[in-house]
């Protein structure tokens, strides 16, 4: 079996939805599981409506009835008949949001978010499992919340290998083809978790691990991997091949092709993780597995936006120890914070991370508690893998210089 995995780019419209079966055309015969992510946007607009329930404003509903009628006119495009069982499933499904934005918000936030952020996984794969069954594909719809089990880390859930393992193999049978949503699980109670932001790759990888996948697929609107952003960078260049272990190394800093933990679950089982465009699906694009770090060897470059530097800085002027580090970190951890870059000095220490407008300000708070704090919003984070002297100027160039920083294989720096 194949697991193929498809993103909220190649599903963001009804053509879209019609070239996805187009791509599984190529692939006559085989056994494959899909996996699919939320449509177009729909993640960041959910996240919008969990923001305005959570903080008790108006506008949540009205959002909602905004998202709804979206995915209803792709329903439209796609299926010419009114009583199509998809109307009925998505409208179930949205009314469910509504029963939830119309009542009290869990005091948990990140279990708040999880319970309303899934529903866009359930609902685009409603959809599109229904328009490949209608045009000749046939396949079987699943539900992640039944096959993933996690623990209770909402919005960062952890897998439950074993229990996951059981749930898999009971359900995906061979001879079949599936289509699951990417993103979600559940905890040992039922309820709702995410795995962390783009988590669909690392379902995809999940899934592809526990059933042992010939390969599994990433499909992107690019060719493949590139040594940078296209739509940030100039003369973008493919890589035939990466290691699984540069793959690792460029998701860590931020390569936004592939999500950070897609990589480890794979070269467990030496299962190859290829990147392909969903727009010319015959090309080869790229080949992720064991062997050499890059081919071509090129500098490789990531740019983070919405970025925030904090120095927190010592009051009684003494050294930055493991103390203060300790205390620091553990209002990272507890928080969900990702530090994207750090970097020490005597008696303060700078550390760049993404900006969440409702974790932010409250780590900011919990930190002057005990330090002196000093931060910059908006701020951008370059890192280059492979660098020489022409990619270290050519981003340094960007803006004004905050910071940097330069390790053996790799040069950061975050400019304003």
């Amino acid at each position: 079996m194949k697991v193929f995995k498809f993103g909220g780019a190649s599903v963001k419209d009804a053509d879209s939805v019609r070239n996805v079966a187009n791509v599984l055309n190529h692939f006559p015969g085989e056994e494959i599981l899909i996996v699919v992510s939320a449509m177009g946007k729909t993640t960041n607009a959910l996240e919008k409506v969990v923001q305005l329930f959570f903080n008790g404003k108006e506008g949540a509903l009205e959002l909602l009835q905004e998202i709804k009628e979206d995915h209803l006119n792709i329903i439209r495009e796609l299926f010419a008949a009114d009583e199509h069982r998809v109307h009925n499933d998505v409208e179930i499904l949205f009314s469910q949001l509504d029963i939830i934005c119309q009542g009290k918000p869990d005091e948990n936030f990140n279990k708040a978010y999880d319970q309303i952020v899934s529903y866009g996984e359930l609902i685009s794969t409603k959809i599109i499992s229904s328009y490949l069954n209608s045009s000749g594909y046939q396949n079987k719809w699943l539900d992640a919340r039944r096959l993933i089990r996690t623990d209770q880390n909402y919005r960062f859930a952890r897998v439950d290998w074993n229990f996951t393992e059981r749930l898999v193999k009971d359900t995906i049978l061979p001879d079949n083809r599936y289509v699951v949503q990417g993103f979600i699980g559940s905890d040992d109670d039922l309820n709702p978790t995410t795995l962390g932001r783009e988590g669909s790759d690392y379902t995809a990888s999940v899934l592809g691990y526990v059933l042992g996948a010939e390969e599994v697929v990433i499909w992107k609107d690019v060719p493949g991997v590139l040594n940078g952003d296209p739509k940030v960078f100039d003369g973008t260049a493919l890589l035939n091949q990466i290691s699984y272990r540069e793959a690792i190394e460029l998701a860590y800093y931020g390569a936004s092709v592939i999500h950070p933990k897609t990589i480890q679950p794979l070269q467990k089982k030496n299962i190859p993780l290829r990147v392909k465009s969903f727009v010319n699906p015959d090309a080869v694009g790229t080949l992720i597995r064991e062997g050499s770090d890059l081919d071509p060897v090129l500098p490789c470059f990531i740019k983070k936006d919405n970025q925030v530097l904090i120095t927190v800085s010592t009051r009684d002027l003494a050294f930055i120890v493991e103390e203060h580090l300790s205390k620091i970190y553990k209002v990272f951890h507890q928080y969900g914070i990702r530090v994207n870059l750090s970097q020490n000095t005597a008696v303060s220490s700078s550390f760049c991370i993404n900006h969440d407008p409702i974790t932010t300000p409250v780590i900011l708070d919990e930190l002057q508690k005990d330090f002196d704090v000093s931060y910059n919003e908006d701020v951008k984070l370059y890192s280059v893998r492979h660098y020489d002297d022409e990619a270290r100027t050519r981003v340094q160039r960007t803006g004004k210089i905050m910071l940097e920083q330069i390790s053996r294989n790799t040069y950061q720096v975050i400019t304003v």
